[in-house]
């Protein structure tokens, strides 16, 4: 069967302008009228750079004709075999010319084309042979079942009821709503009674074998397509892996759906405790957090263990890989030291997904190596993953990794867990979207990570240079990005400031990117060589107020300021931290945008030096708050936001915070429990000392629990209530530019919480 489902191939014409009235300019015409008869579409290039900018920018091309004699074309089979393993290629020779092609040429090739010997509609055919034959190894099977389904046109008798859209085409609005999402989404809105397309609890059919594929693609032993996002992956793992009781090792900075999983199963955790740095950028948990004898003394301690209520062996660890803000473990060495603790690892990498496949992540992702080559006696190991915030799937698309290791987890037995949070309805498109997001990486996943690094250096490295332009011209300040300020050449051994490093020696050098003990950008010490490095796409701008070892410096931006200037641009960023803002330099990110993010950042360096007036600055704040800002400047108001954090000692407070833990009183499946039968009572910020919190309080930033339901929240001279005073205080000073923090209401500008009644 032919394998392209829309009448309609394109096929690149990569040729040179010299042709013209040769009998090779007539074979070629008439190959492409016999082609374009048949209904495809002809791009036609005039040289080898046209032809690379099109290999690079035209993902609809099915098949190549190279024309061999033009300059350059090696150069252009280069670029199409960086970017695809399978496009295929023909070379398109002339019969005058009598240079054999080099071996390595021919090893890149489908086929030879001599201009003149074979009939137009034989060529033609080939070249749709060739398209169908790559069409249907790039189409994944799932949705190569859907769109074969798609194309049956079957009579629907079943759910859902829209019936492929056609309910949607008898009201106004059901048609407007038809008209924008289209035919094929409605139509591939299918149900479990589609048999041939197989079911997602069952992991049966096209359904089954699309997860094996992902599998295959992942380095996993089992993979599992989610349908309502890494939250829900991360409650399956929990569900299936811990019982009522159990301990489990949790990371402290963990998603708000581990907490959910912790109360879902009355886990019983025992919290590992990641660092800090100056800039409050949470890093790894050090490795001493990890032995064997430390971990093996705390759960030892724990009261419920002490008093016989549970064992002392975890059941889970969970690790949150990368960071938020791109740390990323090296995963062989978390697997080596929690091994001999416990016997099954949750690495939570929701926002690292594409870490396989580019060798600059290599060992520091937790599907690393090979699945056939992990050994059996090491723990067995789950990675969640959301395929829609870093790859290319649809909101809510999720992967969850099995490896097999010591008391590995079955099939039958982990898909009880999964049937028990996954929907008999779920929605086809994002199965497939999943589906095709490793089909992405397995044909071009290095090289689409590459581009993504590239880009992200490429940006590091011109707010660098424009820092050190600024500062030799007088003009003053600008930002920096958050990385190593100087990078070595391992080969060479040659040292370069990181603005001026090769962008090739950043992109292939891990050591570039690990966090070496004693280095003063990253913030974290004496940290274990080789134990943690920064992810390239991750980046940090890091605006003035703080120095490395923590002290404030004589002025400052603090970063909400940053953050909000950009999005009156249009620039919405990730994260924002106290004095860095976090942006995510996707497979989606190109040279375009991020030159548009660096001329915002100059243009608001503009407006702050000139103090330029809020109500031209931030408009709709000044319409909101008149009272309070219209008379100001934007560097006024910095002024005024930086003295409030230094005179709260907002960043110290939210060290010492973070950086210990509350007293456990209950686990937090006991405190959920006493919020559903009311005995809880909501109580202001004065009143919260002493208390155990009914729910977790999770300030943003950093994103991590400050408190976790079941724990006392201290007294008031104690940093959990001392952070949340300066927050508060901060909020009510600076409307507009309030926190935002999970479990918290601000009531007349008072925080209030929901506490345990004793």
């Amino acid at each position: 069967m032919a394998y392209y489902h829309d009448s309609e191939l394109t096929i690149l014409f990569a040729m040179s302008t010299n042709t013209a009235g040769t009998i090779f300019q007539s074979s070629l015409d008439e190959i492409s009228q016999e082609l374009l008869s048949r209904g495809h579409k002809i791009v036609r290039t005039s040289s080898a750079t046209d032809a690379k900018a099109q290999v690079f920018s035209n993902a609809r091309i099915d098949t190549v004709l190279l024309e061999w004699e033009m300059p350059q074309s090696s150069e252009v089979l280069d670029v199409i075999r960086s970017r695809s393993a399978r496009l295929p290629v023909l070379l398109f020779r002339d019969r005058r010319e009598d240079t054999c092609v080099p071996v390595f040429v021919m090893e890149k090739i489908q086929e030879m084309v001599w201009s003149g010997e074979d009939s137009a509609i034989f060529i033609a055919g080939r070249i749709e042979k060739l398209a169908s034959t790559y069409l249907g190894q790039i189409e994944p099977p799932f949705f190569r079942s859907l769109m074969t389904f798609r194309d049956v046109h079957e009579y629907s008798w079943h759910t859902p009821g829209h019936t492929g859209g056609t309910a949607f085409l008898k009201t106004a609005s059901g048609r407007r709503f038809y008209d924008y999402f289209g035919e094929n989404l409605l139509r591939s809105d299918l149900s479990i009674s589609v048999d041939s397309l197989g079911s997602l609890l069952d992991h049966s059919g096209p359904i089954g074998e699309s997860e094996k594929y992902i599998a295959a693609v992942f380095g996993a032993d089992r993979s599992y397509s989610v349908t309502n996002g890494t939250s829900t992956s991360n409650r399956i793992v929990y569900a299936a892996c811990v019982a009522e009781g159990d301990i489990v090792l949790c990371d402290r900075n963990a998603h708000k759906s581990i907490e959910q999983a912790l109360t879902q199963t009355g886990a019983n955790p025992v919290y590992l405790i990641p660092q800090r740095n100056y800039l409050g950028i949470i890093g790894p948990i050090p490795p001493d957090g990890l032995h064997h004898e430390s971990l093996a003394a705390r759960c030892a301690a724990d009261a419920r263990v002490r008093d016989g209520l549970c064992e002392q062996k975890p059941a889970l660890a969970t690790i949150t890989n990368s960071t938020y803000d791109g740390i990323c473990y090296n995963a062989a060495k978390v697997v080596e030291l929690l091994g001999s603790t416990v016997d099954r690892i949750h690495f939570d990498e929701a926002w690292y997904g594409y870490a396989r496949f580019n060798p600059l992540y290599m060992n520091h992702f937790a599907m690393y190596g090979s699945a056939d080559n992990y050994p059996k006696d090491a723990p067995a190991l789950f990675a969640t993953q959301s395929t829609h915030k870093l790859l290319a799937a649809i909101s809510q698309a999720s992967y969850i990794h099995h490896r097999g290791g010591r008391n590995t987890l079955p099939h039958d037995r982990f898909n009880e867990a999964f049937m028990m949070h996954s929907s008999t309805s779920p929605l086809y498109t994002i199965i497939a979207s999943n589906e095709i997001a490793a089909a992405m990486m397995d044909e071009a996943g290095e090289h689409l990570t590459s581009e993504s690094i590239r880009e992200a250096i490429e940006f590091r490295q011109n707010v660098a240079k424009y820092a050190r332009e600024l500062s030799v011209n007088g003009e003053g300040w600008f930002f920096s990005t958050w990385n190593p300020v100087t990078v070595k050449d391992p080969v060479t051994g040659k040292e370069y400031a990181f603005e001026d490093a090769p962008v090739n020696l950043l992109m292939k050098t891990p050591s570039c990117w690990t966090l070496h003990p004693g280095e003063e950008w990253h913030g974290y010490g004496n940290i274990e060589d080789d134990y943690a490095m920064l992810d390239p796409i991750k980046v940090s701008v890091v605006t003035p107020g703080i120095n490395p070892d923590g002290t404030y410096q004589k002025t400052g931006i603090p970063a909400v300021l940053l953050s909000s200037y950009l999005g009156t641009k249009g620039i919405v960023n990730e994260k924002t931290n106290d004095f860095s803002v976090l942006f995510l330099f996707s497979i989606g990110i190109t040279n375009g945008k991020w030159a548009t993010l660096l001329s915002a950042l100059l243009e608001f360096k503009r407006d702050y030096d000139a103090n330029s007036p809020l109500p031209k600055v931030f408009p709709e704040l000044c319409k909101a708050h008149p009272e309070r800002y219209i008379d100001l400047g934007l560097r006024d108001l910095a002024g005024q936001i930086f003295s409030q954090m230094k005179k709260t000692s907002q960043v110290e407070l939210q060290a010492l915070a973070f950086s210990q833990l509350p007293e456990k009183v209950r686990l937090p499946r006991d405190a959920y429990r006493s919020l559903v039968h009311a005995k809880v009572e909501q109580v202001p910020l004065n009143q919260l000392s002493g208390r155990t919190l009914a729910t977790g309080i999770v300030p943003y930033p950093p994103g991590i629990p400050l408190l976790m339901p079941g724990e006392n929240a201290g007294s008031a001279d104690q940093p959990f209530i001392r952070y949340l005073t300066s927050l508060q205080d901060f909020d009510s000073s600076f409307p507009g530019f309030t926190h935002d923090i999970h479990g918290v209401e601000s009531i007349n500008d008072i925080y209030h919480m929901w506490v345990v009644l004793e």
